[in-house]
């Protein structure tokens, strides 16, 4: 293992009767990285993370996080640790402030010792300590659970999709404070679903069904990507879907936003080509551009493999 490695799994595997949640799964994260688990929902992140935080024994395989085994040395992971689930599981009729002292006492600390590291954060949610936390908003509930989950100082933050269901703004505030977070010295991971977060990352790992297909950098991972890509507009957009998906070339066709994003079969294709095609199947206002690839174009061509 490597020594500036933060976390090593090696071949996790884990099933539920007849449902398999992880295959062989294997990464690792140097300390002080950000690094994220890109897939939709279903795809085995909440299990592996369960996993990393000691909360699930896998079936075959074994991790190691900070150092320390995740089956064999549980309770002195555990205070290294900093967990946030993806469902809020804070106590909802305690107060903002009453649920960050409990946390801090849970692990023999107080707010005031470890102020310093959640200042950028409470600070936003400060105004509302009297609050009951089941009377927060999207944004101030991820506010509160993210600074429960640092007021220990851990060396480690696991964090299960964190933004689902908050505003856009809320979202880019929220990546605003792991990255300062990461230049603490505090390695972070984190899932989502959201592809354009995949960005933000030193490093992602694309994972379906339980398998991790690709661990790569964002950058690379769209430069991976090896077919000429097209995004098509036309009027009709549900009709611009089921026509490209007829056409006897068509290698993948997907809706992203307002456009489709195409590739063909052929190694040469012209966007006059397709504009010809679509316009004698009666569509209209048709336009079609060559464009680059994102993280999520790379990820549906493995999941097409």
């Amino acid at each position: 293992m490597s020594a500036n490695a933060s976390v090593v799994a090696t071949e996790l595997s884990k099933a539920f009767k007849a449902t398999r949640a992880l295959a062989d799964v294997s990464f690792s994260v140097e300390r002080g990285e950000l690094f994220g688990f890109i897939g939709p929902d279903g795809s085995g992140k909440t299990t592996l993370f369960r996993i990393l935080t000691t909360l699930l024994v896998p079936d075959a395989g074994e991790a190691f996080v900070d150092g320390l085994h995740v089956v064999r040395d549980y309770r002195e992971l555990r205070k290294r640790i900093g967990y946030m689930p993806g469902r809020f599981s804070l106590y909802q009729d305690l107060t903002v402030a009453e649920n960050l002292s409990f946390f801090a006492s849970v692990f023999g600390t107080t707010v005031e010792e470890n102020y310093d590291l959640i200042r950028d954060i409470y600070v936003q949610i400060e105004p509302f300590r009297d609050r009951k936390a089941g009377k927060l908003s999207g944004g101030m509930k991820q506010k509160l659970a993210l600074s429960c989950a640092l007021i220990h100082r851990p060396t480690v933050l696991l964090l299960d999709e964190p933004t689902t269901g908050v505003d856009a703004v809320s979202r880019r505030e929220f990546w605003d404070m792991l990255l300062r977070l990461k230049s603490a010295g505090i390695s972070i991971l984190v899932s989502t679903p959201y592809m354009d977060e995949a960005r933000l990352c030193d490093r992602v790992g694309l994972i379906q069904n339980g398998t991790l297909m690709q661990v790569d950098t964002p950058a690379n991972i769209e430069n991976s990507f090896d077919r000429p890509l097209f995004g098509i507009t036309a009027q009709d957009r549900y009709r611009l879907l089921t026509t490209l998906r007829g056409y006897p070339f068509a290698n993948s066709v997907y809706a992203f936003g307002e456009s489709v994003h195409y590739t063909d079969r052929r190694n040469e294709v012209e966007p006059s080509m397709l504009v010809d095609f679509l316009q004698k199947s009666g569509l209209t206002d048709v336009a079609v551009r060559p464009i680059g690839a994102g993280v999520e174009d790379a990820f549906m061509a493995l999941m097409d493999e």
